[in-house]
């Protein structure tokens, strides 16, 4: 078994934890098989029966063994195969914990996708626990964490799995609240809780008006990533009497900086420094002392050696008949439009086709009919450049998001 360079016990060693990474990424993979976004495991025991209780198919168990063995690195072990063999969480977690035991010294965690199609991000669990161990800093005196996010990805990972073992929090006290509505956190939560949510999950637990907030208990913490909180939101936690930390990174970095405040800038974390010679390049000094540089996903103010704001977000451009596109340029242009509330805007999949889809939130009063589609194609025709045009529209009242509060991939036919 690899070190992690504390003197912590295994992250795996807790049984629930490592349900917990388990159970999210099948239903997290499940999900997006079955295009059924509403599949959470709340409530799954390690006697929960692939075949029979999910109705696991063949096809579908090889995606699944593939996306955990990914996650975990089982081909360091070579146990991966065993999981073929075995149809109950109970015996993936046997599997697991015998994968892990031989190697545990790096985890394999996927982006979002919002941008573009997934990708595999490597994380050292030295470099992880050194995280949470500088997040441990900015969250004293926790009894118990509420998780609103899924464990198998790197924020839920880091702040569901590792950071209760840094803080002494009893791994009883961490409890999912996925499956709770989240206007009704304020009820639930105690004096000297944590609650690990995302922007859309504030939204909805502090909600749209500031006077009829419920108030929250005293000495209550929450935290916020996967993409930026917007102001409003922040100032009605803090309205409401909880203090809400936002965490900045990406699942490629890690996280970079924290705020506790929406007036404040971000501070870096202690082992992130600036490159002197680069606005968005930063240096990541690992426990070893190694430095890996690393390039933030948005471009960054500085207000200090060690703290910044963010600019603009650095999306990459997608091939739309050979020329450079910039999906988030058209999304902003669509934005201007009278009628339009929201947009997203994304290469199209590959059984689609090959130019920009558009989802379209309309303004409240528009209706959202054919009428409205044919005149954003007019429109769409006299502004932007023919590869910069989205050939298929959809309308919808909000914009697909995951797991996770970042925006989703839409089918064409929703």
């Amino acid at each position: 078994m690899q070190t992690t360079g504390t003197l912590l016990t295994p992250w795996w060693t807790d049984r629930n934890a490592l349900l917990r990474v388990v159970a999210d990424l099948v239903a997290a993979e499940l999900a997006a098989l079955r295009h059924d976004p509403l599949l959470l495991p709340e409530g799954w025991s390690a006697s929960l029966s692939l075949q029979h209780d999910l109705g696991v198919d063949s096809l579908e168990l090889l995606q699944l063994a593939g996306s955990l063995a990914e996650t975990l690195q089982m081909q360091r072990s070579g146990v991966e195969d065993y999981l073929l063999a075995r149809r109950t969480l109970a015996g993936w977690l046997d599997i697991a914990t015998a994968g892990l035991e031989h190697w545990d010294g790096e985890l394999t965690f996927r982006t979002s996708g919002s941008t573009g199609e997934p990708k595999r991000c490597a994380h050292a669990l030295a470099a992880l626990e050194q995280e949470a161990a500088s997040l441990a800093t900015l969250f004293p005196g926790r009894r118990r964490l509420l998780l609103a996010v899924p464990s198998h990805h790197i924020y839920g990972f880091l702040f569901g799995v590792l950071l209760p073992r840094h803080l002494g929090i009893d791994p009883a006290q961490v409890v999912s609240v996925r499956a709770r509505l989240p206007s009704q956190l304020a009820r639930h939560v105690l004096p000297g809780d944590l609650v690990v949510g995302h922007p859309q999950f504030w939204q909805a637990a502090v909600g749209a008006d500031i006077a009829a907030a419920t108030a929250f208990p005293a000495d209550v913490i929450g935290v916020s990533s996967t993409a930026p909180c917007p102001d409003a939101v922040a100032e009605r936690a803090q309205t409401a009497g909880l203090r809400l930390v936002q965490v900045y990174g990406a699942s490629e970095t890690g996280g970079l900086g924290w705020r506790a405040s929406q007036r404040d800038p971000y501070r870096l974390l202690p082992h992130i420094e600036r490159t002197p010679d680069s606005d968005d390049s930063l240096l990541r000094r690992g426990p070893d002392g190694a430095a890996q540089l690393l390039r933030a996903q948005d471009g960054l103010r500085w207000c200090g050696p060690a703290t910044f704001t963010l600019g603009a977000r650095r999306d990459a451009a997608v091939q739309v008949g050979g020329i450079n596109v910039f999906p988030e340029q058209v999304r902003q242009a669509l934005l201007t439009h009278p009628l339009v509330e929201d947009a997203a805007v994304r290469l199209m999949r590959p059984d689609e086709g090959q130019r920009l889809k558009a989802f379209i939130v309309p303004r409240a009063g528009a209706e959202a009919d054919a009428g409205l589609v044919q005149a954003l194609r007019s429109w769409i025709d006299a502004n932007l450049a023919a590869p910069e045009r989205p050939k298929a529209i959809t309308l919808g009242r909000s914009i697909p998001r995951g797991a996770l509060g970042k925006p989703a991939d839409w089918s064409l036919a929703t």
